[in-house]
């Protein structure tokens, strides 16, 4: 079967990780997606080497991010890169950039430029901060303008008083780049009614208060956001997180605690906890917390994680294992919905799409464009004539 966006023509001249996900997403489903890298490279392919990241062989990052992709190298800030890039414009789709707002208009490949060459273009961009306002021109990061100025940083703390908590490297990264991917899709059907293409776009700053919209919509509503309590102060026992004797973590979420919570008392061994008075009704456990909160502390303390997992899953009860990274591979579930896959090789795993279109499967990953390794090609597919490209090549244009 030929995948969903087989005839579909993507020019990725983003760097990093947001954007250039959204066009690996459209690889993912059988797009042609150019990378297009200054000669030098985009400075991503090194980031895997900065201390205090994971430690391997493989440059991870680059493998995730743009697999699937045929590379060019191409200096754009030259006249003459520039025409190579108004040629492929011709004949592509989707253009993908997170070039800055100023920077775009510099490099005369901004909207107008582009479109001009091609209506029915769809331009996707990609900032840290947005299209418009006072803050458009500024560079930002997942940490920054996702994370930080979400107010996820000053939330997600172990309690009242702890420093902020840290982000993870790409954390909000991989989110944006899915809205990205979604408003790319809605102006292709707008395309399909219209004839015509248009510009679409996302940030991280959008992305970061979408995430954390529950709150945030609260705190518009003139809502009063309380300072976090320490895991012993939680109001609801029933929706906090314990640990087990052999020191591993668990979450625990027993919502509709009318039906729940007597099958909960069962498998911790202490039914007659149900005729206590200082935990009979959600009421009274409200009031009762930090006692209850203590004799389930005492009680998961007594068995390992994996007996808690029988038994709670017996009784039908909402929870889930704080994992550790290196447990994905033995992890059946990820596995089996698809969430991880094969990688390029056959051998390693790698991240999957984290969607299913049936009867329309993702194609099976394939490794990442070395620096410039498809230029000659694409240029030739572009009407390129060898002694052209040549003469590209000497002059540093093409890489």
């Amino acid at each position: 079967m030929e995948s969903l966006f087989a005839n579909l023509k993507v020019i990725d001249c983003a760097s990093y990780i947001a954007a250039p996900a959204a066009a690996t997403i459209l690889s993912d489903f059988g797009a042609d997606v150019i990378k297009i890298e200054p000669p030098g490279g985009d400075e991503y392919r090194g980031l895997y080497l900065r201390p205090g990241l994971p430690v391997c062989e493989e440059n991870y990052g680059w493998t995730l991010d743009n697999r699937n992709k045929r590379g060019l190298a191409l200096d754009l800030k030259s006249g003459d890169g520039r025409a190579v890039l108004y040629r492929l414009i011709e004949g592509a789709d989707i253009f993908i950039t997170n070039l800055l707002p100023p920077a775009r208009v510099r490099l005369l490949i901004d909207y107008p430029h582009l479109s001009a060459r091609n209506p029915r273009l769809i331009y996707a961009a990609f900032t840290a901060y947005g299209e418009t306002g006072p803050e458009a021109g500024r560079t930002g990061f997942d940490t920054n303008a996702y994370w930080a100025r979400s107010g996820l940083m000053d939330q997600v703390r172990p309690e009242a008083g702890s420093e902020p908590a840290r982000s993870v490297a790409g954390l909000g990264d991989h989110p944006s780049g899915v809205a990205l991917f979604a408003a790319i899709v809605c102006a292709l059907y707008r395309r399909e009614r219209t004839g015509q293409g248009g510009k679409v776009h996302s940030s991280l700053i959008a992305n970061g208060v979408w995430a954390n919209a529950f709150l945030a919509q609260a705190a518009l509503c003139g809502a009063n956001i309380p300072k976090r309590p320490s895991r012993r102060d939680l109001p609801n026992p029933c929706t906090s997180m314990y640990q087990t004797r052999d020191g591993r973590w668990f979450t625990l979420t027993v919502l509709n605690e009318g039906r729940e919570f007597g099958p909960l008392l069962d498998a911790l061994g202490r039914p007659e906890l149900a005729g206590d008075p200082r935990f009979a009704t959600p009421e009274a456990r409200r009031a009762n917390a930090r006692a209850l909160t203590g004799i389930f502390d005492a009680e998961f303390a007594k068995a390992d994680l994996s007996d808690w997992q029988a038994r709670l899953t017996c009784a039908g009860i909402t929870f889930g294992v704080v994992q550790t990274l290196d447990e994905l591979f033995s992890d059946e579930q990820m596995r089996a919905a698809g969430a991880i896959v094969p990688g390029a090789n056959g051998s390693s795993l790698t991240v999957a799409s984290p969607f299913t279109i049936e009867d329309n499967p993702q194609r099976p990953p394939g490794r990442p464009p070395r620096l410039g390794e498809h230029s000659a090609n694409i240029l030739r597919e572009a009407g390129y004539a060898d002694d052209e490209i040549a003469r590209l090549r000497r002059g540093g244009i093409v890489g």
